[in-house]
């Protein structure tokens, strides 16, 4: 025999699960929203530009935490959508576990790499100042 189901205001508790990572993913995706504007519109003003321009754009700290603060946001957003997919579609729960656990492996190096490379682009000495 199955125990009862248990309440907290008036909600069963299994119908709770996910609400926190639901709640991350809409505030991720609302915070993406105008950055990739920001990119969109950068990725154009800063198309065909030579070296020395897009290093001084990246030498601007604002630009360059911006870059950062995109990267780490997408990947947290692309994280919890491919666990989402994962866990609708991959039957075997010791199978997704390890499938979730890989994913997260590889968007946490992803972000991780996104961030080093951003640093270092800002970084860089510009030609001429």
């Amino acid at each position: 025999m199955s125990a009862a189901p248990k309440f907290k205001n008036n909600v069963k508790i299994s119908e709770r699960h996910g609400a926190g990572e639901w709640k991350i993913e809409k505030l991720a995706l609302a915070a993406l929203m105008p950055l990739s504007i920001w990119v969109a519109s950068t990725g154009f003003t800063l198309a065909g530009a030579d070296f020395a321009t897009v290093a001084a754009w990246f030498g601007n700290p604002l630009n360059a935490g911006l870059c950062a603060i995109t990267a780490v946001v997408f990947f947290l957003f692309a994280s919890l959508a491919w666990k989402v997919i994962i866990e609708d579609y991959v039957p075997a729960p010791s199978s997704r576990k390890a499938l979730i656990t890989v994913s997260n492996i590889v968007f946490v190096l992803l972000a991780a790499g996104s961030v080093f490379f951003i640093v270092r682009a800002a970084s860089l000495p510009i030609a001429g100042a």
